[in-house]
Formats: structure tokens, sequence, C-alpha cells
């Protein structure tokens, strides 16, 4: 019979591999490549892209869109975005391995080569731009190539590294699956477009700068200019909040626009525990106390769910 366990022979020689350990190592191998070329798309980010995409795509077409173009655009919307985040993965691969958020990227642990990893983000890209060229319009393709051009050439290699507004500007790129899904649906952008385009554009500040709160000692050591590092804890609280009032505020000026109680009144429940939420986190931040900066981040996500979840039943109702 045979046995998985490593053998000697009688003459002390090093263990050998059995047959059954020789047929699986390929196998855990293959599986290791793939999940390598899996982390550099960063699932977590495309997911979140694509909750806002679809409701966006039914308020679009004021109920559900044709299941072959959503499918079309889940796809093409998730090449596109994991597309984005290789390059990015790529161009950031040397802060990266300084930071111990990201070192276990598979870049900076050497599982994949920057090469192949270029190479996989373009095709991605290539492949993202020709589904939406060939399935939904000119103008969804052209959305879908600015997005990511932006998010790479401009986000990644000139603002991350050099201004400490580079999560403002770099909004843009987060908010834009809002106004690819509409433009897939009609072809053009109405008012309601870019009103949802505003709210996952001003909503990217409080969320995104609890996360830096937590790791500014890893941006710090990589040189990376967030605004938690840079900036006086003042000045970070003010931008939170101003941020975390005007994504609310944004989100209530779309209930007027051709929506219902079903939209507006989760809308204002959800956007008053957004602000308790940011609110808290700036007094305590304020006080000096223990600050716990992932509760809002964790919570903003929920917020933007549900938000979301409320423009598409809104559509459907």
């Amino acid at each position: 019979m045979i046995t998985e366990r490593p053998v000697s022979n009688s003459a002390g020689q090093p263990p050998v591999r059995t047959v059954a350990e020789e047929s699986a190592t390929p196998r855990r191998d293959v599986r290791a490549v793939v999940a390598a070329y899996v982390a550099l798309t960063k699932p977590r980010i495309v997911e979140l892209l694509l909750v806002t995409t679809v409701p966006a795509m039914m308020l679009a077409d004021g109920g559900m869109p044709s299941l072959w173009l959503v499918a079309v655009v889940l796809v093409g919307g998730s090449l596109a975005a994991g597309a984005a985040s290789v390059l990015n993965c790529y161009i950031d691969r040397d802060i990266d391995q300084l930071m111990r958020r990201t070192k276990r990227r598979p870049l900076p642990a050497h599982t994949v080569s920057p090469r192949n990893a270029l190479i996989f983000g373009l095709v991605l890209a290539m492949v993202s731009t020709a589904l939406m060229l060939a399935f939904t319009n000119l103008l969804a393709a052209a959305l879908t190539v600015a997005a990511i051009a932006y998010y790479d050439l401009v986000y990644t290699l000139w603002l991350k590294r050099t201004t400490t507004a580079n999560t403002f500007w770099g909004g843009a790129c987060g908010a834009a699956p809002v106004l690819i899904g509409w433009a897939a649906v009609t072809g053009s952008l109405a008012p309601q477009a870019w009103a949802l385009f505003a709210v996952v554009f001003f909503w990217q500040m409080p969320h995104f700068y609890p996360l830096a709160m937590k790791y500014k000692d890893d941006y710090a050591r990589a040189g990376i200019p967030m605004l938690p590092v840079v900036a006086s804890a003042r000045r970070v609280n003010a931008e939170i909040l101003i941020f975390a009032w005007l994504t609310v505020l944004t989100s209530l000026a779309l209930w007027p626009m051709g929506m219902s109680p079903i939209y507006g009144v989760p809308t204002l429940v959800v956007g008053g525990i957004f602000l308790v939420e940011s609110h808290k986190l700036c007094r305590r931040v304020r006080r000096g106390e223990a600050v716990k900066p992932m509760r809002l981040f964790h919570w903003s996500t929920t917020y933007l769910t549900i938000l979301f979840a409320a423009v598409a039943l809104d559509a459907l109702i």
C-alpha cells in the first residue's frame, strides 16, 4: 500500500517523496499560482464596485435591464477593476514591500513576477474594453478605459505619491462604475447618474481615512503622504466630517429626483448612523481616547451597500 508519509531508505538517505505526494504537488502549485493571480485583482474591491454598478443600471432602466447586458457589464466591469488593481500592484511593488499590510501581496512575496503581472493586467484591460465596446456602447467603453488609465497613471503613479489630496482626487476612480453602468444602459449620463457618482466620490474620504489612520505608520514608512500621516488630527477629523456630511446630503438630494420613500427612508436612517459613527471617531481622536478607526471603515461599507440596495429596490418597485 502506498503511504503519503515521507520515508527514508535503509542507508539513511534523505526522505523521498511518495507517489501520492508527487502527484499532489503540481495540483498545489497550480492552486497557489491561480490564487496569487486572483489576489492581484483585489477581489474585495471588485465586489464593492459591482455593488454600485448594478443598482445604477436598474435605476437607469427604470426596472431590470436585460440579463445579457447586466452579465456583460458585470464581467467587463470585474475585468476592468481587476486590471486596474493588477497594474496598481505592479506600479506599487516598491512600496508594498515596505508596508506590513501589503508585503504579503504576490509581487513583494515573489509569487508572481513583475513581468507576468504587467502582462496579466494589460490583457485584462484589453479584454474588458473589448467586451464593453462590442456589447454595450462607445461611451461605456470609453469610461472603462478612462477609469483604468486614471487609477493607474494619474492616481497610482502620481497623486498617491505626491499629494495629501490623493484620496480626494483618486475618488473619481471608485465612483466611475456608477457612470459606466448607467451609460451601458442608456448611452448617456443623466443628472441622477452624476448624483450617484457624487455619493460614491464623497463617501471615499470617510471610508478610507480610517484605514489610513490605522496603517499610518506603514504609509509613513513607505513615504506615502496620506492625510493621517502628514496632517494634524484636527485636519483629518475635519475632512472626515465634511465628506461624511456631503455624502449623506448628496444621497438625500437624489430623493426628489424621481425617487420614492422606498429609497429615501432607508437612506435617511443609514445616513444618520453613518454620521453618528463619523462623529464618534472624531470625538475620540480629539479627546485622545483609544481609537478604533476600522469600526467606521467597516460601517461605511455597510452604509454604501444598504444605500445602493435601496436604489435597486426603488427601481424595481
